[in-house]
């Protein structure tokens, strides 16, 4: 599987896990080129810059769609079980997990790897970096209590 740095805040989780921000209807006929079968968008679709139709175009490309809405100011333990439920059933599928900017999802993925699931929680920890800086209303989620208080920064912005 190569990869696709043109959409936003591409990454490789592993050889069967690709993550993003938000992809566009040609960035997702792309991603299903590259042989993935289940799209996971953790970006609720009234979020600006979601797809009007993303289950719809989804299908329609031969990948299923799975939907888990992770407001960003209020991401919930029911929200983290649902996505990690989700990873564990396609343990032997190739996936593309996206939200918005890759935000919400580097941040599952942080939590899994602290949990042991997916990556070391180190090779978790650099790929958010790459993103971001969870604050206050990640701090719990993510079992890091040094981030309440703080706001959310961004790579290239605050730090």
């Amino acid at each position: 599987m190569t990869d696709l740095p043109g959409i936003l805040n591409w990454r490789r989780i592993t050889d069967r896990i690709t993550t993003s921000g938000q992809p566009t209807e040609e960035q997702l006929a792309s991603i299903r080129r590259l042989g993935v079968s289940h799209i996971i968008n953790l970006g609720p679709h009234h979020n600006k810059g979601a797809l009007a139709d993303e289950a719809g175009t989804v299908a329609a490309l031969g990948m299923t769609y799975i939907y888990i809405p992770v407001e960003f100011d209020d991401p919930t333990e029911e929200n983290f079980a649902d996505f990690r439920r989700a990873v564990e059933k396609l343990a032997d599928t190739t996936i593309h997990v996206h939200c918005i900017y890759n935000a919400r999802v580097s941040a599952f993925f942080f939590r899994c790897a602290l949990e042991g699931m997916v990556l070391t929680t180190a090779e978790a920890f650099a790929n958010r970096e790459t993103i971001w800086r969870p604050g206050d209303d990640w701090a719990s989620l993510i079992r890091q209590p040094d981030a309440r208080g703080e706001p959310n920064r961004y790579a290239g912005y605050e730090y």
